[in-house]
């Protein structure tokens, strides 16, 4: 609120530990990390990516005991789903996941 009712300016550090960013990058690197960040998503389960997003937006929209009831049967599903198995066996196979999206 201080930041809000003041309009006072603050710097990167005190912007990360109020947590409105997430991280700092060395001047001239945001869009490699960004890139970086968005091809370990890319690369992440595509099931997965999706329920988290939506879990999230039910967070915000109906409330957090709302997203929390979701979870289980959430997890349920995409427990029984192709891209699981293939995470498994990739892990035990010491090899990149190939996810396909189900």
């Amino acid at each position: 609120m201080l930041f809000l009712l003041t309009g006072c300016e603050f710097d990167a550090e005190t912007a990360v530990r109020c947590g409105l960013v997430q991280e700092v990058t060395p001047p001239g690197q945001a869009y490699a990390r960004a890139r970086a960040i968005a091809e370990e998503i890319a690369d992440a389960a595509p099931l997965a990516v999706e329920a988290t997003r939506a879990n999230a937006r039910k967070a915000l929209h109906e409330g957090w005991d709302q997203a929390i009831a979701d979870l289980r049967p959430q997890q349920h599903t995409l427990l029984q789903s192709s891209d699981a198995a293939e995470g498994v066996r990739s892990f035990q196979e010491k090899r990149p996941a190939r996810f396909t999206g189900s």
